[in-house]
């Protein structure tokens, strides 16, 4: 059977060179309506056996005319047609995987679980990452334990090489990154969900050299739909974005002065729109290109056969200079291939619209991690109140 990835940008690619290497797939096609990104695409998928068309994702009478032979599609576009893809996958009879990034988006995706059922088709929403990744971990976390009173989620892409002013580096859209620090996050606390402030609850955080001084900070879209899934199962749940220290300070100080704002502006009668003048300023000032590395730490308040403990999974994923994939290429578009690789040798075999937390099974999953050198360092120690 063949798959079908749509968006020729980092993450495409990725999933494309993923699939080719490792899944069981007849072809691999990669869909995009530029031909300049198709192009630059195929430099890194040289040795792989994948046909490229130039096709508008808008265009439905044609995107059905190219699925008629699909087993998986994936989308690496936008979030904002993953409502019409669902559809669209549904009508034409295949499994479909997107990464997410809006929870909106996700929820008018579930609203279609009857019609997927009823196509025998399966549905996997925001499986790159955070949300992703994490939520696997999560699911892991939750089977694996009698109690779970706490699980705190931290993830950072950052560049290996900093430089100031901010010390980041633009690894994704920065409409997307201040949208992530604008929009209000949610948490899981006992039972509610609540929506509070990204930018806020700063903490330090601390990993192996040379990353022993970082900082965490409440952003949106990481949790996705996990507080709904384990509401009656997880006490408090979160999600924090990791930075090199002194990040959030610096952000937040910006978007307080309202340059984060879409209300345009009148500057010497010119209409001027904030937000289109910081993301300039972002593009012109902030890498983005460079060695990157992926840090993740998840740490879950337990109790087993009434033991508590304090688990904690770590990861440090680095640039690979073998194959020119960044750290946040191989940790977000993975994880996508192997999902579709599950679904075509029916692993995963339930129809309907599911979360990675409450589909993809976690061994699995950390095992074809490993496969690919994205390894985790899982510990358990005694839990202590002042941990």
């Amino acid at each position: 059977m063949n798959v079908y990835v749509l968006g020729a940008g980092l993450m495409g690619r990725t999933i494309v060179y993923d699939l080719c290497h490792h899944a069981s797939f007849d072809q691999v096609f990669l869909l995009d309506a530029n031909q300049t990104r198709l192009d630059e695409a195929q430099e890194l998928l040289s040795n792989c056996n994948v046909k490229y068309k130039q096709v508008d994702v808008t265009n439905n009478s044609m995107m059905k005319q190219e699925l008629h032979d699909a087993s998986v599609l994936i989308s690496a576009v936008p979030y904002m047609y993953n409502v019409e893809l669902t559809k669209l996958a549904i009508e034409t009879g295949c499994h479909f995987i997107d990464l997410g990034g809006n929870n909106d988006v996700v929820q008018k995706q579930r609203s279609l679980h009857e019609k997927a059922i009823t196509q025998q088709v399966t549905i996997i929403p925001d499986s790159g990452l955070a949300p992703g990744l994490v939520s696997i971990i999560t699911k892991a976390i939750v089977e694996g334990y009698d109690r779970v009173h706490s699980v705190r989620l931290r993830v950072g892409g950052l560049p290996k090489n900093p430089r100031p002013p901010l010390e980041y580096q633009l690894v994704f859209s920065p409409n997307g990154l201040i949208n992530e620090y604008l929009e209000d996050a949610i948490v899981l606390d006992h039972g509610k969900i609540r929506s509070v402030p990204s930018l806020t609850d700063l903490e330090n955080i601390h990993f192996s050299k040379p990353f022993e001084q970082m900082e965490a900070f409440i952003t949106s879209g990481g949790c996705s739909t996990l507080p709904a899934t384990y509401q009656h199962r997880i006490g408090y749940l979160d999600y924090k974005t990791i930075r090199y220290p002194g990040h959030c300070t610096k952000m937040k100080t910006m978007l307080d002065l309202g340059l984060g704002n879409t209300d345009p502006i009148t500057i010497d009668e010119t209409s001027v729109v904030p937000r289109d003048v910081l993301i300039e300023l972002l593009k012109k000032s902030l890498p983005s290109t460079g060695e990157d590395v992926v840090l993740l730490k998840v740490i879950a308040d337990v109790e087993k056969e009434n033991k508590r403990w304090l688990v904690e999974y770590e990861m440090i994923d680095w640039f690979d200079n073998k194959t020119s994939l960044s750290a946040m290429m191989r940790t977000t578009g993975f994880p996508v291939a192997i999902t579709a690789d599950f679904l075509e040798k029916g692993i995963i075999n339930t129809s309907g619209v599911y979360c990675p937390e409450e589909i993809i099974p976690p061994a699995l999953m950390f095992e074809e991690l490993e496969k690919r050198n994205i390894h985790f360092t899982i510990s358990q120690k005694p839990y202590k109140e002042d941990c």
